[in-house]
């Protein structure tokens, strides 16, 4: 049966066609487009289903580029300390849930963030221990890349001063007495987790379903996913995948980012980028060359500014590194790769160049910290910076404080990408920040805090409103080659619609997006929220 989606502000975000009343939907597709009268008149008649869309704003289904859904469900059913505003706030809530629990039953949660605390201090171990002395703690930083972790966990994770700890990780040692502080950096953090009891498949797909659930609600028609390391592999990541999305009818579109850990269990099954089908798909190869800004362990070409002699820390040194890109491709695989410093991003497309393209871009997340070569070298029709919009409200002022003024300057130029022709895709990297996908358009449009008054950081990078929303439609479009399928509204393309409460385009003040709600979802043509 054909719906008619009609007496709506539809932007198209095609140039040809940029406007339209109505849109005639069948069989998950665009079927025509038009004026309300023309549409009503061509297509109303048979029984088919008319829904009045009273003038609300329509634009291409919202589509985020990069996160790590099942996490936000995890995460929404342990300790969250986003926001958390002091050391002694953050030790609160961690004796607050060690109260709850049983001696031996592990306090997990994450979303700290020193840089927000008034003195910038982390808790020491031993105010880890006197707040929880019975349960083990594991709190990921708000980056995922800096942990706590108390003499409990260490006691169950056999760890001792000559343990081998994992290339690219570090265990921080206090300089006096050489003993943990309790923070882990990076890789290091496995020597904790793999003492993490695992959740049960039942546990995983209850909060797997939630977050899909939540994402449709925020307007989502389609999101980039990394969740192996979370769901318990490549194989059961697709398993709860398909049977919520496919089979059962929640979530958005999802496209499966797989950690090159992964890659020999995904190939031995016959899986590869493309497998699936448009509702659920495996995607790119995920890995990480180098850390964060937050933690220092971003790589940099030139040292912090706030720490003279550190420059961050690869994940690889660049041999493994073309070893890894070598497997990849041997498997006809796209990478997507977590590149936030500067040298990481070079030792990464040195690597790549040495390789033919794949069939389906590889993608460079985050590109946080750039220059007007690095900008040159991502413009090519195989790659596609991979950017969250959200990090320049959350890391500035104080990403200064690293970088100093003049890298700070060419940091998240998302105007510079753009101008210069580099294919551009936004996500939010969730739960890093908010899923909701207006705060990352009001975060590239702005480029300051919500309620700060000033024109932004960077204010030469900022993004117009058609812009930033193009980053969230045809952008994740591009990141995996479907943009002959999605991210603009034309006849022949899936109907992934995002209707909002009110008109961006037309808004005098882009604080106006924090008012707006998302009053339908529409996924191939069917209602899959309404407010």
């Amino acid at each position: 049966m054909k719906t008619i989606y009609t007496n709506g502000n539809i932007y198209t975000m095609n140039p040809q066609e940029p406007m339209v009343q109505s849109i005639v939907a069948e069989n998950e597709r665009i079927l025509d487009m038009g004026t309300h009268d023309d549409m009503l008149l061509q297509w109303g008649r048979n029984e088919a289903n008319i829904i009045d869309l009273d003038g609300k704003t329509v634009v291409p289904g919202l589509i985020d580029s990069h996160l790590h859904i099942s996490s936000v469900g995890i995460n929404s059913q342990e300790l969250d300390l986003t926001g958390v505003k002091s050391k002694d706030d953050l030790l609160a809530a961690i004796k607050e849930k060690a109260i709850s629990l049983q001696p031996g039953e592990w306090i997990l949660g994450r979303g700290w963030d020193e840089n927000i605390f008034p003195d910038k201090q982390i808790p020491t171990i031993q105010e880890l221990d006197y707040v929880a002395p019975f349960c083990p703690l594991f709190l990921p930083r708000i980056c995922g890349h800096a942990f706590l972790v108390n003499s409990k966990a260490f006691m169950q994770s056999g760890y001792h001063s000559e343990m081998s700890i994992p290339y690219g990780g570090t265990v921080v040692l206090d300089p006096s007495s050489k003993r943990p502080t309790g923070l882990l950096l990076e890789t290091a953090s496995t020597i904790i987790t793999k003492h993490i009891p695992k959740k049960s498949y039942s546990q995983l797909k209850s909060a797997l379903k939630m977050a899909l659930q939540d994402a449709v609600s925020l307007g989502l028609t389609g999101i980039h996913t990394n969740d192996p390391n979370y769901l318990g592999g490549a194989i059961q990541t697709y398993k709860l995948f398909d049977e919520l999305v496919n089979e059962e009818g929640i979530g958005p579109r999802s496209n499966l980012l797989i950690d090159y850990d992964y890659l020999e269990e995904l190939t031995a099954s016959g899986m590869y980028a493309g497998y699936g089908n448009n509702k659920v798909m495996i995607g790119a190869i995920k890995l990480f060359a180098d850390g964060a800004l937050g933690g220092r362990t971003a790589l940099l070409a030139q040292p912090y500014e706030d720490s003279a002699e550190n420059f961050g820390s690869a994940m690889y040194d660049n041999e493994e590194l073309y070893r890894i890109f070598h497997d990849i491709r041997k498997n006809n695989m796209p990478a997507a790769i977590h590149t936030i410093g500067d040298q990481a991003l070079i030792n990464v497309l040195d690597a790549l160049d040495q390789f033919e393209p794949a069939k389906i871009r590889d993608r460079l997340i985050h590109v946080s910290v750039l220059n007007k070569n690095l900008i040159n070298r991502l413009k090519t029709p195989h790659r596609i910076a991979d950017v969250q919009p959200k990090f320049v409200p959350s890391d500035y002022p104080w990403i200064v404080e690293r970088l100093g003024d003049e890298r700070a300057n060419f940091s998240y130029p998302f105007k510079a990408l753009l101008q210069a022709g580099v294919l551009c895709a936004g996500g939010s990297d969730a739960p890093i920040e908010p899923l909701t996908p207006l705060l990352g358009i009001h975060a590239a449009v702005t480029r300051k805090k919500i309620g700060e008054r000033h024109n932004g950081y960077n204010e030469q990078e900022r993004l117009s409103m058609y812009e930033a929303i193009q980053l969230f439609t045809l952008g994740g479009a591009y990141a995996t080659n479907e943009e002959t399928e999605k991210g603009t509204l034309e006849r022949g393309k899936l109907c992934d619609l995002t209707i909002l409460s009110e008109n961006p385009f037309t808004m005098e003040d882009a604080d106006e997006l924090l008012t707006t709600n998302v009053e339908m979802t529409v996924i191939g043509g069917e209602i899959k929220y309404q407010r």
